[in-house]
Protein backbone atom coordinates (compact mmCIF):
# COMPACT_ATOMS: atom_id res chain seq x y z
CA UNK A 1 0.00 0.00 0.00
CA UNK A 2 2.72 2.41 1.20
CA UNK A 3 4.69 1.49 -2.48
CA UNK A 4 0.97 2.43 -4.34
CA UNK A 5 0.91 5.96 -2.34
CA UNK A 6 4.54 7.05 -3.33
CA UNK A 7 4.11 5.48 -7.06
CA UNK A 8 0.81 7.86 -7.32
CA UNK A 9 2.87 10.90 -5.67
CA UNK A 10 5.76 10.01 -8.16
CA UNK A 11 3.42 10.68 -11.26
CA UNK A 12 1.64 13.29 -9.81
CA UNK A 13 4.64 14.99 -8.98
CA UNK A 14 5.71 14.15 -12.51
CA UNK A 15 2.16 15.55 -14.01
CA UNK A 16 2.56 18.50 -12.06
CA UNK A 17 6.64 19.23 -13.22
CA UNK A 18 5.45 18.75 -16.77
CA UNK A 19 1.91 21.30 -16.38
CA UNK A 20 4.63 23.79 -15.10
CA UNK A 21 7.08 23.17 -17.90
CA UNK A 22 4.08 24.00 -20.22
CA UNK A 23 3.51 26.57 -18.28
CA UNK A 24 6.49 28.67 -18.77
CA UNK A 25 6.87 27.16 -22.14
CA UNK A 26 3.40 29.31 -23.10
CA UNK A 27 4.16 32.37 -21.44
CA UNK A 28 7.54 32.15 -23.36
CA UNK A 29 6.32 32.15 -26.20
CA UNK A 30 3.12 34.87 -25.60
CA UNK A 31 6.46 36.88 -25.07
CA UNK A 32 6.49 36.94 -28.81
CA UNK A 33 3.59 38.70 -29.28
CA UNK A 34 3.60 42.31 -27.97
CA UNK A 35 6.93 44.47 -28.42
CA UNK A 36 9.96 45.64 -31.06
CA UNK A 37 11.84 43.47 -32.97
CA UNK A 38 14.53 44.05 -30.30
CA UNK A 39 12.23 42.61 -27.35
CA UNK A 40 11.08 39.98 -29.93
CA UNK A 41 15.01 38.82 -30.31
CA UNK A 42 14.83 38.82 -26.00
CA UNK A 43 11.78 36.46 -25.84
CA UNK A 44 13.32 33.83 -28.96
CA UNK A 45 16.52 34.12 -26.65
CA UNK A 46 14.32 33.04 -23.39
CA UNK A 47 12.83 30.42 -25.64
CA UNK A 48 16.05 28.68 -26.75
CA UNK A 49 17.19 28.95 -23.23
CA UNK A 50 14.18 27.26 -21.67
CA UNK A 51 15.54 23.91 -23.88
CA UNK A 52 12.02 22.81 -24.58
CA UNK A 53 11.79 21.05 -27.83
CA UNK A 54 8.12 22.02 -27.86
CA UNK A 55 9.94 25.38 -28.48
CA UNK A 56 10.35 24.38 -32.51
CA UNK A 57 7.42 23.99 -34.12
CA UNK A 58 6.74 27.41 -32.61
CA UNK A 59 10.30 28.98 -34.18
CA UNK A 60 9.50 27.43 -37.25
CA UNK A 61 5.71 28.95 -37.69
CA UNK A 62 7.55 32.34 -36.80
CA UNK A 63 10.08 31.79 -39.28
CA UNK A 64 7.01 31.17 -42.01
CA UNK A 65 4.68 33.88 -41.15
CA UNK A 66 2.70 31.84 -39.25
CA UNK A 67 2.36 32.79 -35.86
CA UNK A 68 -0.42 35.54 -34.72
CA UNK A 69 -1.33 37.44 -30.98
CA UNK A 70 -4.91 37.88 -30.74
CA UNK A 71 -5.50 41.30 -30.00
CA UNK A 72 -7.92 41.06 -27.74
CA UNK A 73 -5.41 39.09 -24.99
CA UNK A 74 -1.70 39.38 -26.34
CA UNK A 75 -2.13 35.57 -26.67
CA UNK A 76 -0.06 33.92 -29.22
CA UNK A 77 -1.07 31.42 -31.59
CA UNK A 78 -0.10 29.14 -34.72
CA UNK A 79 -2.62 29.96 -38.06
CA UNK A 80 -3.33 26.38 -39.64
CA UNK A 81 -3.20 27.95 -43.20
CA UNK A 82 -4.05 31.40 -44.93
CA UNK A 83 -8.07 31.13 -44.75
CA UNK A 84 -10.46 33.52 -43.08
CA UNK A 85 -11.50 32.99 -39.96
CA UNK A 86 -8.07 31.48 -39.61
CA UNK A 87 -7.97 27.87 -37.92
CA UNK A 88 -6.34 28.75 -34.63
CA UNK A 89 -3.45 25.64 -33.04
CA UNK A 90 -2.43 25.96 -29.54
CA UNK A 91 1.53 26.66 -29.94
CA UNK A 92 2.23 24.83 -26.54
CA UNK A 93 0.10 21.61 -27.30
CA UNK A 94 -0.54 21.48 -30.63
CA UNK A 95 -4.14 20.82 -30.56
CA UNK A 96 -6.53 22.69 -32.29
CA UNK A 97 -7.98 26.22 -30.16
CA UNK A 98 -10.65 27.16 -32.66
CA UNK A 99 -11.01 29.87 -35.13
CA UNK A 100 -10.88 33.71 -35.02
CA UNK A 101 -11.35 36.47 -37.70
CA UNK A 102 -7.80 37.54 -39.72
CA UNK A 103 -8.82 41.12 -38.43
CA UNK A 104 -8.83 39.86 -34.34
CA UNK A 105 -5.00 38.73 -35.07
CA UNK A 106 -1.69 40.56 -35.43
CA UNK A 107 1.12 39.03 -37.10
CA UNK A 108 3.77 38.33 -35.55
CA UNK A 109 6.45 40.05 -37.53
CA UNK A 110 9.99 38.92 -38.53
CA UNK A 111 13.30 40.60 -39.89
CA UNK A 112 16.35 39.07 -41.56
CA UNK A 113 18.19 39.79 -38.43
CA UNK A 114 15.65 37.57 -36.55
CA UNK A 115 16.07 35.00 -38.59
CA UNK A 116 19.40 34.11 -37.85
CA UNK A 117 18.76 34.01 -34.20
CA UNK A 118 15.77 32.16 -34.62
CA UNK A 119 18.24 29.60 -36.80
CA UNK A 120 20.52 29.70 -34.12
CA UNK A 121 17.96 29.01 -31.27
CA UNK A 122 16.11 25.82 -33.28
CA UNK A 123 20.08 24.58 -33.57
CA UNK A 124 19.97 24.77 -30.06
CA UNK A 125 16.55 22.98 -28.75
CA UNK A 126 16.86 20.48 -31.29
CA UNK A 127 19.94 19.31 -28.99
CA UNK A 128 17.64 17.73 -26.85
CA UNK A 129 15.94 15.91 -29.47
CA UNK A 130 15.21 12.09 -28.97
CA UNK A 131 16.42 11.33 -32.57
CA UNK A 132 20.18 10.79 -32.63
CA UNK A 133 20.41 12.04 -36.09
CA UNK A 134 18.39 15.31 -35.13
CA UNK A 135 20.71 16.08 -32.34
CA UNK A 136 23.83 15.12 -34.69
CA UNK A 137 22.70 17.70 -37.37
CA UNK A 138 21.94 20.58 -34.23
CA UNK A 139 25.31 19.77 -33.52
CA UNK A 140 26.88 20.11 -36.55
CA UNK A 141 24.88 23.21 -37.57
CA UNK A 142 26.16 25.00 -34.15
CA UNK A 143 30.04 23.74 -34.99
CA UNK A 144 29.55 25.71 -38.50
CA UNK A 145 27.80 28.74 -37.21
CA UNK A 146 29.92 28.79 -33.84
CA UNK A 147 27.06 30.53 -32.65
CA UNK A 148 28.10 31.74 -28.87
CA UNK A 149 24.89 31.89 -27.63
CA UNK A 150 24.67 28.15 -27.91
CA UNK A 151 27.23 27.04 -25.19
CA UNK A 152 24.80 26.90 -22.32
CA UNK A 153 22.46 24.87 -24.32
CA UNK A 154 25.40 23.19 -25.29
CA UNK A 155 26.33 22.15 -21.91
CA UNK A 156 23.35 20.70 -20.67
CA UNK A 157 22.98 18.79 -23.89
CA UNK A 158 26.79 17.01 -23.21
CA UNK A 159 25.83 16.57 -20.25
CA UNK A 160 22.77 14.80 -20.68
CA UNK A 161 24.09 12.85 -23.82
CA UNK A 162 24.36 9.11 -24.30
CA UNK A 163 25.56 8.70 -27.65
CA UNK A 164 29.27 8.70 -28.20
CA UNK A 165 28.99 9.87 -31.94
CA UNK A 166 26.52 12.79 -30.76
CA UNK A 167 28.43 13.33 -27.87
CA UNK A 168 31.90 13.80 -30.16
CA UNK A 169 30.07 16.12 -32.50
CA UNK A 170 28.32 18.06 -29.29
CA UNK A 171 31.99 18.72 -28.07
CA UNK A 172 33.23 20.39 -30.92
CA UNK A 173 30.27 22.17 -31.89
CA UNK A 174 30.93 23.43 -27.89
CA UNK A 175 34.30 24.28 -28.65
CA UNK A 176 33.62 26.51 -31.50
CA UNK A 177 31.00 28.18 -29.47
CA UNK A 178 33.22 28.78 -26.74
CA UNK A 179 35.78 30.80 -29.39
CA UNK A 180 32.89 33.17 -30.21
CA UNK A 181 31.95 33.11 -26.58
CA UNK A 182 33.47 35.55 -23.98
CA UNK A 183 34.28 32.90 -22.02
CA UNK A 184 38.31 32.45 -20.57
CA UNK A 185 41.10 32.21 -22.18
CA UNK A 186 42.06 28.71 -20.70
CA UNK A 187 38.58 27.91 -22.21
CA UNK A 188 39.26 29.38 -25.64
CA UNK A 189 43.00 27.45 -25.63
CA UNK A 190 41.50 24.08 -25.18
CA UNK A 191 38.67 24.30 -27.64
CA UNK A 192 41.01 25.36 -30.27
CA UNK A 193 43.41 22.01 -28.93
CA UNK A 194 39.35 20.87 -29.74
CA UNK A 195 38.74 22.10 -32.66
CA UNK A 196 42.35 21.21 -34.12
CA UNK A 197 41.50 17.95 -33.75
CA UNK A 198 38.37 18.37 -36.58
CA UNK A 199 40.88 19.52 -39.32
CA UNK A 200 38.28 20.30 -41.67
CA UNK A 201 38.10 23.08 -44.37
CA UNK A 202 34.93 25.24 -42.32
CA UNK A 203 36.94 24.92 -38.77
CA UNK A 204 40.39 26.24 -40.30
CA UNK A 205 38.08 29.23 -41.13
CA UNK A 206 36.62 29.61 -38.05
CA UNK A 207 40.37 29.81 -36.32
CA UNK A 208 41.86 32.12 -39.10
CA UNK A 209 38.74 34.82 -37.91
CA UNK A 210 39.48 34.02 -34.54
CA UNK A 211 43.07 34.58 -34.98
CA UNK A 212 42.22 38.21 -36.81
CA UNK A 213 39.88 39.26 -33.80
CA UNK A 214 41.36 37.68 -30.73
CA UNK A 215 44.16 38.54 -28.75
CA UNK A 216 47.15 36.75 -26.93
CA UNK A 217 47.46 33.88 -26.21
CA UNK A 218 44.56 33.14 -28.32
CA UNK A 219 45.64 35.01 -31.25
CA UNK A 220 48.65 32.84 -31.47
CA UNK A 221 47.40 29.58 -30.47
CA UNK A 222 44.53 30.16 -33.01
CA UNK A 223 46.80 30.91 -35.72
CA UNK A 224 49.00 27.77 -35.36
CA UNK A 225 46.64 25.75 -35.40
CA UNK A 226 44.42 27.16 -38.30
CA UNK A 227 47.69 26.68 -40.10
CA UNK A 228 48.62 23.26 -39.25
CA UNK A 229 44.64 22.27 -40.08
CA UNK A 230 45.61 23.97 -43.52
CA UNK A 231 48.56 22.01 -44.27
CA UNK A 232 46.96 18.66 -43.73
CA UNK A 233 44.47 19.69 -45.89
CA UNK A 234 46.92 20.64 -48.75
CA UNK A 235 48.02 17.33 -48.33
CA UNK A 236 44.73 15.93 -49.30
CA UNK A 237 43.59 18.26 -51.60
CA UNK A 238 46.67 16.32 -53.51
CA UNK A 239 45.00 12.80 -53.00
CA UNK A 240 41.57 14.47 -54.28
CA UNK A 241 42.74 16.13 -57.45
CA UNK A 242 44.49 12.55 -58.41
CA UNK A 243 41.53 10.94 -57.46
CA UNK A 244 39.44 12.99 -59.21
CA UNK A 245 42.00 12.51 -62.06
CA UNK A 246 41.45 8.69 -61.88
CA UNK A 247 37.96 9.15 -62.07
CA UNK A 248 37.72 11.71 -65.49
CA UNK A 249 40.48 9.35 -66.92
CA UNK A 250 37.72 6.39 -66.10
CA UNK A 251 35.39 8.23 -68.08
CA UNK A 252 37.68 9.04 -70.90
CA UNK A 253 38.88 5.40 -70.93
CA UNK A 254 35.20 4.62 -71.41
CA UNK A 255 34.44 6.95 -74.30
CA UNK A 256 37.58 5.69 -75.91
CA UNK A 257 38.12 1.99 -75.67
CA UNK A 258 35.63 1.59 -78.38
CA UNK A 259 37.17 3.77 -80.45
CA UNK A 260 40.60 1.96 -79.66
CA UNK A 261 38.89 -1.22 -81.52
CA UNK A 262 37.16 0.87 -84.63
CA UNK A 263 39.95 3.31 -84.93
CA UNK A 264 42.84 1.75 -83.27
CA UNK A 265 42.64 -2.05 -84.10
CA UNK A 266 40.63 -1.28 -87.65
CA UNK A 267 41.48 1.84 -88.62
CA UNK A 268 38.46 3.41 -89.26
CA UNK A 269 38.05 6.83 -88.75
CA UNK A 270 34.30 6.33 -86.93
CA UNK A 271 32.88 10.06 -86.04
CA UNK A 272 29.71 8.80 -85.18
CA UNK A 273 31.47 7.02 -81.96
CA UNK A 274 30.39 9.81 -80.06
CA UNK A 275 26.73 9.06 -81.08
CA UNK A 276 26.86 5.48 -80.24
CA UNK A 277 27.79 6.48 -77.12
CA UNK A 278 24.27 9.11 -76.92
CA UNK A 279 22.28 6.09 -77.95
CA UNK A 280 23.30 3.66 -75.01
CA UNK A 281 22.63 6.72 -72.58
CA UNK A 282 19.36 7.19 -73.95
CA UNK A 283 19.06 3.07 -74.16
CA UNK A 284 19.41 3.61 -70.51
CA UNK A 285 16.58 6.46 -69.72
CA UNK A 286 14.45 4.50 -71.78
CA UNK A 287 15.23 1.81 -70.19
CA UNK A 288 15.14 3.27 -66.77
CA UNK A 289 11.15 4.62 -67.83
CA UNK A 290 10.19 1.27 -69.34
CA UNK A 291 11.30 -0.53 -65.65
CA UNK A 292 9.77 2.74 -63.69
CA UNK A 293 6.42 2.07 -65.28
CA UNK A 294 5.79 -1.71 -65.45
CA UNK A 295 8.56 -3.19 -62.43
CA UNK A 296 8.29 -0.05 -60.17
CA UNK A 297 10.14 -2.65 -57.28
CA UNK A 298 12.91 -2.70 -59.66
CA UNK A 299 13.50 0.86 -60.32
CA UNK A 300 16.29 0.53 -58.25
CA UNK A 301 17.88 -1.56 -60.44
CA UNK A 302 16.94 -0.17 -63.63
CA UNK A 303 20.76 1.09 -64.27
CA UNK A 304 22.09 -2.80 -64.07
CA UNK A 305 19.66 -3.85 -66.67
CA UNK A 306 20.15 -0.87 -68.72
CA UNK A 307 24.04 -2.30 -68.87
CA UNK A 308 23.39 -5.24 -71.49
CA UNK A 309 20.32 -3.47 -73.01
CA UNK A 310 22.52 -0.92 -74.24
CA UNK A 311 25.41 -3.50 -75.18
CA UNK A 312 23.06 -5.21 -77.58
CA UNK A 313 21.48 -1.96 -78.65
CA UNK A 314 24.55 -0.05 -80.04
CA UNK A 315 26.37 -3.24 -81.08
CA UNK A 316 23.51 -4.60 -83.51
CA UNK A 317 23.16 -0.61 -84.47
CA UNK A 318 27.27 -0.62 -85.05
CA UNK A 319 26.89 -3.90 -87.05
CA UNK A 320 24.22 -2.59 -89.31
CA UNK A 321 26.83 0.45 -90.39
CA UNK A 322 29.94 -2.01 -90.74
CA UNK A 323 27.19 -4.43 -93.19
CA UNK A 324 25.92 -1.25 -94.87
CA UNK A 325 28.55 1.74 -95.08
CA UNK A 326 31.60 0.99 -93.62
CA UNK A 327 32.40 -2.21 -95.56
CA UNK A 328 31.98 -0.21 -99.23
CA UNK A 329 34.59 2.07 -97.55
CA UNK A 330 37.55 -0.25 -96.19
CA UNK A 331 40.96 1.54 -97.34
CA UNK A 332 39.63 5.00 -98.12
CA UNK A 333 39.43 6.92 -94.52
CA UNK A 334 38.92 10.25 -96.07
CA UNK A 335 35.77 8.89 -97.49
CA UNK A 336 34.74 7.13 -94.27
CA UNK A 337 35.60 9.86 -92.41
CA UNK A 338 33.17 11.87 -94.37
CA UNK A 339 30.35 9.25 -94.18
CA UNK A 340 30.61 8.69 -90.66
CA UNK A 341 30.13 12.29 -90.20
CA UNK A 342 27.48 12.74 -91.87
CA UNK A 343 26.15 9.57 -90.20
CA UNK A 344 26.50 11.12 -86.69
CA UNK A 345 24.81 14.08 -87.82
CA UNK A 346 21.79 11.84 -88.83
CA UNK A 347 21.65 10.10 -85.44
CA UNK A 348 21.71 13.76 -83.74
CA UNK A 349 18.98 14.41 -85.72
CA UNK A 350 16.81 11.43 -85.07
CA UNK A 351 17.45 11.33 -81.28
CA UNK A 352 16.47 14.72 -81.11
CA UNK A 353 13.00 14.40 -83.14
CA UNK A 354 12.08 11.11 -80.97
CA UNK A 355 13.61 12.70 -77.45
CA UNK A 356 13.04 16.31 -77.77
CA UNK A 357 15.79 18.62 -77.98
CA UNK A 358 16.16 19.20 -73.66
CA UNK A 359 17.89 16.94 -71.39
CA UNK A 360 16.61 13.79 -69.98
CA UNK A 361 17.52 12.61 -66.33
CA UNK A 362 18.57 9.17 -65.42
CA UNK A 363 18.12 8.82 -61.75
CA UNK A 364 21.23 7.42 -59.80
CA UNK A 365 19.96 4.50 -57.91
CA UNK A 366 20.18 4.49 -53.95
CA UNK A 367 23.12 2.10 -54.01
CA UNK A 368 24.70 4.80 -55.77
CA UNK A 369 23.65 7.77 -53.76
CA UNK A 370 26.16 9.55 -51.25
CA UNK A 371 29.68 9.64 -50.17
CA UNK A 372 32.08 8.06 -48.15
CA UNK A 373 34.21 10.32 -46.05
CA UNK A 374 38.37 8.94 -45.95
CA UNK A 375 39.16 11.81 -43.76
CA UNK A 376 38.12 15.17 -43.36
CA UNK A 377 39.94 16.43 -46.17
CA UNK A 378 38.85 13.44 -47.88
CA UNK A 379 35.62 12.37 -49.82
CA UNK A 380 34.89 10.33 -52.13
CA UNK A 381 31.52 10.22 -54.03
CA UNK A 382 29.63 6.36 -54.70
CA UNK A 383 28.90 7.28 -58.39
CA UNK A 384 32.82 8.09 -59.09
CA UNK A 385 33.72 5.05 -57.38
CA UNK A 386 31.00 3.11 -59.20
CA UNK A 387 32.57 4.33 -62.46
CA UNK A 388 36.07 3.69 -61.63
CA UNK A 389 35.32 -0.15 -60.84
CA UNK A 390 32.97 -0.55 -64.10
CA UNK A 391 35.20 0.72 -66.04
CA UNK A 392 38.05 -1.19 -65.06
CA UNK A 393 35.91 -4.32 -65.43
CA UNK A 394 35.29 -3.97 -69.27
CA UNK A 395 39.07 -3.29 -69.63
CA UNK A 396 39.89 -6.21 -68.04
CA UNK A 397 36.94 -7.75 -69.46
CA UNK A 398 37.65 -6.72 -73.00
CA UNK A 399 41.50 -7.73 -72.56
CA UNK A 400 40.19 -11.19 -71.50
CA UNK A 401 38.19 -11.71 -74.67
CA UNK A 402 40.76 -10.47 -77.12
CA UNK A 403 43.49 -12.45 -75.57
CA UNK A 404 41.86 -15.75 -74.50
CA UNK A 405 38.60 -16.01 -76.87
CA UNK A 406 38.25 -17.57 -80.01
CA UNK A 407 36.80 -14.29 -81.63
CA UNK A 408 40.00 -12.35 -79.91
CA UNK A 409 42.41 -13.99 -81.91
CA UNK A 410 40.62 -13.95 -85.26
CA UNK A 411 40.03 -10.14 -84.83
CA UNK A 412 43.65 -9.91 -83.87
CA UNK A 413 45.08 -12.36 -86.90
CA UNK A 414 42.33 -10.40 -89.65
CA UNK A 415 43.84 -6.80 -88.28
CA UNK A 416 47.84 -8.07 -88.06
CA UNK A 417 47.34 -10.32 -91.67
CA UNK A 418 44.41 -10.23 -93.51
CA UNK A 419 45.75 -12.56 -96.27
CA UNK A 420 47.53 -14.95 -93.73
CA UNK A 421 43.99 -14.62 -91.93
CA UNK A 422 42.02 -15.59 -94.82
CA UNK A 423 44.07 -18.56 -96.09
CA UNK A 424 43.46 -19.92 -92.68
CA UNK A 425 39.58 -20.32 -93.20
CA UNK A 426 39.08 -17.52 -91.33
CA UNK A 427 35.55 -15.32 -92.22
CA UNK A 428 37.38 -12.07 -92.95
CA UNK A 429 34.04 -9.76 -93.52
CA UNK A 430 31.89 -11.07 -90.50
CA UNK A 431 35.51 -10.61 -88.18
CA UNK A 432 35.09 -6.92 -89.46
CA UNK A 433 31.69 -7.05 -88.20
CA UNK A 434 31.90 -8.54 -85.08
CA UNK A 435 34.70 -6.42 -84.34
CA UNK A 436 32.80 -2.76 -85.15
CA UNK A 437 29.84 -4.24 -83.25
CA UNK A 438 32.00 -4.82 -80.40
CA UNK A 439 33.76 -1.52 -80.46
CA UNK A 440 29.89 -0.01 -80.42
CA UNK A 441 28.72 -2.10 -78.05
CA UNK A 442 31.32 -0.71 -75.56
CA UNK A 443 30.29 2.51 -76.47
CA UNK A 444 26.73 1.90 -75.96
CA UNK A 445 28.41 1.34 -72.16
CA UNK A 446 30.07 4.31 -71.78
CA UNK A 447 26.84 6.26 -72.48
CA UNK A 448 25.49 4.44 -69.60
CA UNK A 449 28.59 5.05 -67.65
CA UNK A 450 28.02 8.91 -68.39
CA UNK A 451 23.98 9.36 -67.78
CA UNK A 452 25.46 9.52 -64.18
CA UNK A 453 27.51 12.35 -64.20
CA UNK A 454 26.78 14.26 -67.52
CA UNK A 455 23.48 15.24 -69.12
CA UNK A 456 21.58 12.58 -71.68
CA UNK A 457 21.39 15.65 -74.66
CA UNK A 458 21.60 14.65 -78.44
CA UNK A 459 25.08 16.47 -77.94
CA UNK A 460 26.50 14.04 -75.59
CA UNK A 461 28.57 12.30 -78.01
CA UNK A 462 29.95 15.55 -79.13
CA UNK A 463 31.80 16.23 -75.62
CA UNK A 464 33.75 13.16 -76.04
CA UNK A 465 34.41 12.58 -79.81
CA UNK A 466 37.71 14.41 -79.24
CA UNK A 467 38.82 13.85 -76.02
CA UNK A 468 38.63 9.79 -77.65
CA UNK A 469 40.80 10.77 -80.53
CA UNK A 470 43.26 12.48 -78.29
CA UNK A 471 43.26 9.15 -75.64
CA UNK A 472 43.72 6.58 -78.54
CA UNK A 473 46.74 8.82 -80.39
CA UNK A 474 48.50 9.48 -77.55
CA UNK A 475 48.08 5.93 -75.81
CA UNK A 476 49.07 4.25 -79.25
CA UNK A 477 46.47 3.33 -81.94
CA UNK A 478 45.60 -0.24 -81.51
CA UNK A 479 46.92 -0.97 -77.86
CA UNK A 480 44.64 -1.34 -75.43
CA UNK A 481 47.36 -0.80 -72.26
CA UNK A 482 48.02 2.14 -73.97
CA UNK A 483 44.38 3.75 -73.98
CA UNK A 484 44.19 2.74 -70.43
CA UNK A 485 47.56 4.68 -70.06
CA UNK A 486 46.56 8.02 -72.41
CA UNK A 487 43.34 7.95 -70.24
CA UNK A 488 44.90 8.00 -66.97
CA UNK A 489 47.36 10.36 -68.07
CA UNK A 490 45.20 13.44 -69.77
CA UNK A 491 42.62 12.92 -66.92
CA UNK A 492 45.42 13.49 -64.32
CA UNK A 493 47.46 16.48 -65.61
CA UNK A 494 43.90 17.74 -66.98
CA UNK A 495 43.04 17.60 -62.81
CA UNK A 496 46.19 19.49 -61.78
CA UNK A 497 45.88 21.62 -64.43
CA UNK A 498 41.92 22.72 -64.07
CA UNK A 499 43.09 24.87 -60.38
CA UNK A 500 46.10 26.81 -61.65
CA UNK A 501 45.06 27.64 -65.74
CA UNK A 502 41.34 26.93 -65.78
CA UNK A 503 39.18 24.01 -67.85
CA UNK A 504 39.71 25.81 -70.62
CA UNK A 505 43.27 26.50 -71.09
CA UNK A 506 44.14 23.55 -69.04
CA UNK A 507 42.76 21.48 -72.24
CA UNK A 508 44.38 24.23 -75.25
CA UNK A 509 48.16 23.32 -72.69
CA UNK A 510 47.39 19.42 -72.47
CA UNK A 511 46.54 19.64 -76.49
CA UNK A 512 49.60 21.06 -77.36
CA UNK A 513 51.68 19.07 -75.13
CA UNK A 514 50.27 15.64 -76.91
CA UNK A 515 51.11 17.79 -80.16
CA UNK A 516 54.51 17.81 -79.37
CA UNK A 517 54.65 14.34 -78.29
CA UNK A 518 53.42 13.14 -80.99
CA UNK A 519 55.68 14.93 -82.74
CA UNK A 520 58.57 13.12 -81.51
CA UNK A 521 56.70 9.59 -80.99
CA UNK A 522 54.13 9.59 -83.85
CA UNK A 523 52.67 6.22 -82.64
CA UNK A 524 52.11 6.89 -79.36
CA UNK A 525 53.08 5.42 -76.22
CA UNK A 526 52.75 2.01 -77.24
CA UNK A 527 52.70 1.35 -80.52
CA UNK A 528 52.06 -2.20 -81.89
CA UNK A 529 51.36 -3.33 -86.15
CA UNK A 530 48.10 -3.76 -87.64
CA UNK A 531 46.32 -2.69 -90.53
CA UNK A 532 46.28 0.83 -89.55
CA UNK A 533 49.65 0.83 -89.44
CA UNK A 534 50.99 -0.84 -92.33
CA UNK A 535 48.87 0.78 -94.61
Amino acid sequence: MQKILISILMVFALLCGAASAWAGTTDLVNALGPGDFKAREQAIAALAASGDPAAVPVLDALDAGKLYMRKADKVVFIIKDDADPATLIDPATGQDAGTAPKATLEKVKVNNALRGVISSAKGGLTLFSPDVATRKAAAANILKAGDASAVDTLEKAIAAEKDPSALALMKQAFAAAVLNSSRPDADKLAAIETLKEVGDRDTAALLAQVANSAEEPVKSAAAAAAASIQSGLASWTLVQNFWYGISLGSVLLLAAIGLAITFGVMGIINMAHGELVMVGAYTAYVTQQVVTAYIPGAADYALLISVPSAFIVTGLLGMAIERTIIRFLYGRPLETLLATFGLSLVLQQAVRSLFGPTNKDVSAPSWMAGSIDITNGLSLTMNRIVIVAFTAVIFFGLMLLMKRSPIGLQMRAVTQNRPMARAMGIKAAWVDTLTFGLGSGIAGLAGVALTQIDNVSPNLGQNYIIDSFLVVVFGGVGNLWGTLAGAMALGIANKFLEPFAGAVLGKIIILICVILFIQKRPRGLFAIKGRWVES
